[in-house]
């Protein structure tokens, strides 16, 4: 049965049905009332029976949504699990763990335990072996403890699958399989997703039985809060353009989007060298360098964090003004769960796109689907950083605490020292030393806008998409390989689990290229053809051509 009724934003916890320890810990949270997801969720996770789909965006409360009723039905005198919950990543199944310890507060004989790989095996059996009614885990290591017997799942009554889309875009269906065959007695699966592809369809139903469906919004649609922009540039003018809009939003604490990890590890760099507080996260961190990045960046001691889409799944991060896709994904699921990062608790936030001109159609794709309006933005000039760099900075003087130093002290002898020396020209000075940097490097910046020009030809108007000889049409008939670029076939499709994305950056990596060589990718089911820039289409050829992806041979040649 599928809902989706007006949510009224004033219900209590009260009215929900919650017992009085729990209505006492979301007091205590300061929760004032319940988000959408909350209101349709928890009167049916009450009763314990019912199989559930909760489709709503991160960020609008699904871990009380299900926590909360997690709690209250448990039998807290049973010290062995009881509820399962299973989501895609370290960084995730760490939060719930801590959400659930801080809604379970005035309930001290309940134990929620987190296992997750990058971390002893040992020390998590061991907590296995304590009192503990509620499990989270990352698929692999609930996997591996299961086969060698370290846990007991005979009693788990509940079964959460949180992010559900997500774990089954990083190919953990078989193992969610694997696991709900080794739950026999469960009385419900929960499953909270922020969109429905096909592959949640098909596990819902195989293992849940009438599922009540409830949907917060519309699938794959974007968050009414998030402001959606883009701006267009040349392909090779992209990171000037991402550091131009970095600087043109001081304060941002930003999350910058890459599609592979030598484009996030190469922006870092350039940034890092630039003076800015970064860090990458990407895959070839290891568990304790992703955790002082991810720390860092909660802590706020970095401001922005470049990722890739594998590595930044699961991530659930507060406060993010600002998501920026250097590049855009082909997915619009991708998009909606990138964006989806900022804009959360009923903030505002902004989603940038940096985008060329031929990317155009994938906007306006994007648009119909996520159902969600894009607006055309400007690249600042840079008088327009300096403006807005000189505004903020005068904000922060304005509003600097001078209560607590001892600062009259040392009034006399400032006064003393510029007594010869203007307001107007102290003013100045403070404003130098800020501000030399931005002025010398902005003073003789260019335009980075790329502008649908047209000019005349013999009375007639023509756009600069005709004047190049590839109209929309033309472009969308006829896929031979544009200009200054060759047409590559190989042997790998969509039946050998890719999306546009995961292919786009598969290729990437394996010849160590980078994005901007290639041009459109046409996937079928069984091959690809792929436009290359012609001066490195060899490069790419003798870099994949021959290799092996599970166990078949690897075939690519001009098409």
């Amino acid at each position: 049965m599928d809902k989706e009724n007006k949510i009224d934003s004033t219900v209590s916890f009260e009215s929900l049905g919650l017992a009085p320890h729990l209505l006492k810990a979301t007091e205590a949270l300061g929760f004032t009332s319940a988000t959408a997801i909350q209101q349709k969720a928890i009167p049916t996770l009450l009763s314990g029976v019912k199989d559930f789909i909760g489709l709503a965006q991160t960020g609008t409360g699904k871990t009380a949504a299900f926590g909360l009723p997690l709690l209250q039905i448990i039998d807290e005198n049973n010290k062995k699990p009881q509820a399962l919950i299973v989501c895609p990543t370290r960084e995730l199944c760490m939060q719930i763990t801590k959400e659930i310890d801080l809604f379970k507060k005035f309930a001290p004989a309940v134990f929620a335990v987190p296992v997750y790989g990058g971390t002893s095996i040992t020390s998590q059996i061991r907590d296995l072996r304590r009192p503990v009614q509620i499990v989270v885990a990352t698929p692999g290591r609930l996997i591996d403890l299961i086969e060698r017997k370290a846990i007991d799942l005979n009693e788990i009554s509940y079964v959460v699958l949180d992010e559900a889309d997500e774990m089954l875009n990083m190919g953990f269906q078989d193992d969610i399989e694997f696991i709900l065959k080794n739950t026999p007695n469960r009385k419900s699966i929960w499953l909270f997703s922020a969109t429905m592809p096909p592959e949640i369809k098909k596990v819902s139903k195989t293992y849940m039985t009438n599922p009540e469906e409830v949907q917060i919004g519309k699938v794959n649609t974007s968050n009414k809060s998030i402001d959606h922009q883009y701006y267009v540039t040349s392909g090779h003018q992209r990171y000037e353009t991402l550091k131009r809009l970095i600087d043109f939003n001081p304060g941002i604490y930003g999350l910058i989007f890459t599609r592979t990890k030598i484009d996030a590890q190469e922006i870092t760099d350039k940034l890092t060298r630039e003076g800015y507080d970064v860090d990458a996260l990407h895959g070839d961190l290891n568990q304790g360098q992703r955790d002082k990045v991810m720390n860092a960046f909660r802590a706020k001691t970095l401001q922005l964090l470049v990722a890739t889409d594998v590595a930044a799944r699961g991530i659930d991060v507060s406060g993010i003004t600002h998501v920026i896709n250097f590049e855009l994904p082909d997915d619009v699921e991708v998009y909606t769960h990138r964006s989806g990062r900022t804009g959360r608790a009923g903030n505002l936030g902004v989603s940038i796109s940096i985008i060329t001109a031929r990317e155009m159609g994938r906007i306006r794709l994007i648009e119909k689907i996520a159902q969600s309006h894009f607006h055309k933005s400007e690249i600042p000039t840079g008088k327009d950083v300096c403006r807005k760099q000189f505004h903020h900075f005068m904000e922060k003087l304005l509003k600097a605490d001078i209560s607590h130093g001892d600062y009259e002290t040392y009034l006399p002898m400032l006064q003393e020292k510029f007594a010869d020396v203007s307001k107007e020209e102290v003013l100045q000075r403070v404003a130098a030393m800020e501000f030399d940097r931005f002025l010398k490097y902005y003073e003789n910046s260019g335009d980075l806008n790329i502008r649908d020009r047209e000019r005349t030809k013999g009375g007639e108007r023509v756009s600069f998409e005709r004047e190049k000889g590839r109209t929309r049409d033309n472009r969308d008939r006829d896929f031979t390989g544009g200009a200054g670029y060759d047409k590559l076939f190989v042997n790998l499709g969509t039946k050998d689990g890719f999306y546009k994305a995961s292919f786009l950056q598969f290729i990437l990596d394996m010849s160590d290229l980078k994005k901007d060589v290639l041009g459109r990718i046409d996937m079928k089911e069984m091959n690809s053809w792929v436009e290359v820039s012609k001066d490195v289409a060899k490069q790419m050829v003798a870099a994949i051509d021959g290799k092996t992806y599970k166990g078949r041979r690897i075939r690519m040649n001009e098409a």
